[in-house]
């Protein structure tokens, strides 16, 4: 029965090498890199600050011959062929849209990844997925992007309770051998930056804020989602209930003020089938709504939001 056994265990660890090999054949080509198509002055609204600091990390990438060759930078800093970019901020203010658009700023194409596009439930995949990433990234001269890269840039575990935790810190070392290697562009964003390893917040050079938007850039995005053909009532103005609308929406997101518009257009379609024009008593009712969620519906705010790293590490890699 236990030479049974053996020969099952042996022949189930030899079928995952063999998919571990056919993967790895295929993996150069498993990422789609695509091209940009949002541009940061037109399709972003950001506070002034987050705007700053994504203007300095452009201008370093396009001086950086310069100061690296022609002022002889390299000389003392030979491990900068590379930019490593965080953005951090709440869910919903832009961060995956800005790196989008960054890649366009520089006329780059991008691959855009999650963890589950790295996990695997077969053993040592994930190290090698993030190893076919940056090799596919610096084969198309594209900037490589790691959505909720907390999961990817977590402490690595000092105490290793069972074989996922290997994996984890695996995962997690070949990303730092990686970082060193790349010459390109790499951004991380992330909800949970207090996460990450020093080991890696060291090696990120431009930590960018993506905050909440301020008054100014809450009116910017209504002005922006009240499109000219969308027909109004005559009781306010536009410029009244984009003015209006950014009083009340202090403490949404981007994705939130988005939100409000998506409910508020077809409720005026149902109100009024025969000639529907938005009323400021439907964009209301549905502010009112989207805060009543906000208060009622996953009841954490983002400052109190707790996200474990290694458990979602854990759930990536298919295991529990």
């Amino acid at each position: 029965m236990n030479r049974v056994r053996k020969l099952k265990k042996n022949s189930a660890l030899r079928n995952i090498f063999e998919d571990n090999e056919l993967s790895k054949a295929n993996s150069v080509s498993k990422y789609k890199t695509r091209t940009p198509k949002v541009s940061l002055c037109k399709d972003l609204v950001l506070t002034a600050k987050t705007r700053q600091m994504l203007d300095e990390a452009i201008g370093a990438l396009r001086y950086h011959k310069i100061i690296y060759s022609d002022w002889g930078f390299d000389e003392v800093d030979p491990l900068g062929r590379n930019m490593v970019i965080n953005f951090y901020g709440p869910p919903g203010v832009g961060k995956t849209l800005a790196a989008e658009a960054l890649a366009g700023e520089l006329g780059m194409p991008y691959i855009h990844l999650g963890i589950s596009d790295i996990g695997s439930r077969f053993l040592g995949e994930a190290s090698k997925n993030i190893t076919a990433a940056f090799e596919q990234a610096a084969t198309d001269g594209a900037v490589l992007f790691f959505d909720e890269a907390d999961t990817l840039l977590g402490v690595r575990l000092s105490s290793v309770n069972q074989g996922i935790d290997n994996e984890i810190n695996a995962m997690r070392s070949t990303m730092l051998i990686e970082l060193e290697r790349f010459e390109g562009v790499v951004i991380f964003a992330t909800n949970f930056a207090k996460n990450y390893d020093d080991a890696f917040v060291s090696r990120i050079r431009y930590h960018v804020e993506f905050t909440l938007p301020d008054k100014e850039a809450r009116q910017a995005i209504w002005s922006r989602f009240l499109v000219p053909r969308i027909p109004l009532s005559q009781e306010m103005s536009r410029e009244e209930i984009v003015e209006k609308t950014a009083e009340l929406t202090e403490g949404f997101s981007g994705r939130e003020l988005r939100t409000v518009m998506r409910m508020a257009l077809p409720r005026a379609m149902q109100m009024q089938q025969d000639s529907p024009v938005l009323r400021w008593e439907d964009i209301e009712s549905v502010i009112l709504d989207v805060q009543a969620a906000k208060a009622n519906v996953g009841k954490s705010v983002y400052s109190n939001l707790v996200s474990s790293s290694v458990g979602a590490a854990r759930a990536a890699l298919c295991f529990s």
